[in-house]
């Protein structure tokens, strides 16, 4: 199959490089130019703009911000046009379910699938080939991109027919992280104000009651901030944003969700909006 990706940036060029090592006829396209041409050195076809990058591919994934930039880039970058009929976009990026169902029956008007394919994972899980990876859409697109998404994850989990399913599962997720964040970061200041080493806080509790590599990477990422944020305050921000949508979609309350979200806005108001989600969730709760 010829295959496009669109985005390159730590999670998109760590994700596309592996496609490129499996042998895969790829090419790509990125805003900032230096990115692509990286990935040409390395056997990667480099295309002009990303509607050209499309023509033609049989499947064509994108790893983009947020909703702006991804729906600029199909429309405005004419992206649907370029695809052809038959054609599969996969979505990697985490995605509102509103735009999950608008792109659903976008490329169904246009003879073209939509797959969801929201990953789990930070960009280093993303360069180790790790990821989680969540799939929602119809079987038979799905299990054509199966054999490609195999190249770099450790596994996929394929929720149902219907690609917002997969966004909303992934949204999900997302808060959940958030909550395992703010409940580690109260959880360190508890120890450290009554004399318990946060460090030593963390790996008791965590062997004695949860036994997960994910405590332990959050933990530590918390504990000892990276010089370059893994994910950022604004990702968590949108993120949050975006599952409470989905809920109140659903008629859903969110109680715990709306408290992340009052936390997310503090970060930005404190001037932190590219902090370390993890790293400045724990600095916010410090500060008290």
């Amino acid at each position: 199959m010829k295959v496009a990706f669109l985005g390159l940036g730590k999670m998109g060029g760590a994700i596309a490089r592996h496609l490129v090592k499996g042998g895969e006829e790829l090419t790509v396209w990125n805003r900032t130019a230096e990115r692509a041409e990286a990935l040409g050195r390395e056997g990667a076809k480099v295309a002009p703009s990303a509607a050209e990058a499309a023509a033609g591919a049989d499947v064509v994934f994108t790893m983009l911000m947020d909703d702006p930039a991804l729906k600029e880039v199909l429309y405005k970058g004419k992206v649907l046009e370029s695809l052809g009929k038959g054609a599969i976009h996969v979505s990697l990026s985490t995605l509102s379910v509103a735009l999950s169902k608008e792109l659903t029956e976008e490329h169904a008007r246009r003879g073209q699938h939509f797959v969801a394919g929201p990953v789990f994972g930070r960009p280093h899980i993303a360069e180790a080939g790790k990821l989680w990876v969540v799939l929602g859409g119809a079987a038979e697109p799905v299990e054509r991109i199966r054999p490609l998404v195999e190249k770099f994850s450790r596994g996929i989990s394929v929720v149902g027919e219907n690609p917002w399913s997969a966004h909303a599962l992934k949204l999900g997720g997302n808060f959940l992280i958030t909550a395992m964040i703010a409940s580690l970061s109260e959880g360190f200041v508890y120890a450290e104000a009554l004399g318990v080493s946060p460090e030593v806080f963390l790996e008791t509790v965590n062997k004695a009651l949860f036994q997960s590599p994910f405590y332990e990477m959050y933990g530590k990422i918390m504990l000892t901030p990276p010089e370059k944020p893994g994910a950022t305050m604004a990702v968590g921000e949108k993120d949050m944003r975006l599952f409470r949508e989905a809920a109140q979609e659903g008629q859903v309350q969110t109680p715990l969700a709306d408290v992340f979200m009052a936390t997310f806005h503090r970060a930005f108001e404190a001037g932190m909006k590219d902090a370390d989600w993890a790293a400045g969730y724990l600095q916010l709760q410090k500060a008290g």
